[in-house]
This record gives C-alpha cells, structure tokens and sequence, in this order.
C-alpha cells in the first residue's frame, strides 16, 4: 500500500505543497513539504521514497538554490532516489537537459498539474 511512501514535495509556492499534501495524503502517502531544495536536503536522512522538485524557486533578497542545483545534490547523496520535476517551463530545451540530469519524470504547472502528477507518481513509484 502506498502509506508507507513518503514524498518529499519542494516548492516555494504554498498553494502547490499543500495541494499535493491535500491530494496525495487521503491516498495514503506521507507528504512532508519544503519551501526550498536546502530544506529538502537537510531533511534526506528521512530516506523519501520520491521527491517532487520545483525548476525555480525565489527568496526575496536571498540566493537560494535552483532545481537543477538541488537535484544534483541529491543525485550526489542518493542516486536512485526518484525526482519529478515541476515546472511551469514547457521549453523543450529545458526538458532535455532535466532528462539529462536523470530526473524521472517533468510536470508542467498547469490546470492538469494533479491529475498528470497523481500519474507521474504512480508509474516512478511502481518502477
């Protein structure tokens, strides 16, 4: 059963995280949410059992991370841990280099963001 899952969503935008929270919970995973990637980090000896990842967070004033930087680090830390990026870039430039970097899906922040996330999430989790 999926209530032993625990997901990792990292998003700068409070509306998304407790989105995902209110959508994924009464399913039966475990959300724990983050406003930036240093959060998230931090938080990895958690050992998630996925990670959805904002491309572009903003820190009034303050440097913070980007996703891709995040998801190097967590490629660093725990190469097979599974990462959904969500993004509202629909370049496809953007979307090749994430494939790249080995992140195992893309969501693009849209009025169909829950449906093709609830999506994403089911086939990397049964992967």
């Amino acid at each position: 059963m999926a209530g032993t899952k625990l997901i990792f969503v990292v998003d700068d935008d409070p509306f998304i995280t407790t989105l995902v929270e209110k959508r994924f919970t009464p399913e039966g995973y475990r959300v724990a949410a983050f406003d930036y990637g240093e959060e998230c980090i931090k938080a990895l000896s958690q050992k998630p059992d996925l990670i959805i990842l904002d491309y572009l967070f903003h820190k009034g004033g303050s440097k913070v991370m980007n996703g891709m930087e995040v998801l190097g680090v967590i490629r660093e830390r725990m190469p097979g841990l599974p990462v959904i990026m969500l993004s509202g870039q629909d370049k496809g430039e953007v979307v090749f280099e994430l494939a790249r970097k080995g992140i195992d899906d893309y969501v693009i922040k849209d009025n169909n963001l829950i449906e093709n996330l609830g999506k994403a999430i089911k086939e990397v989790l049964s992967r």
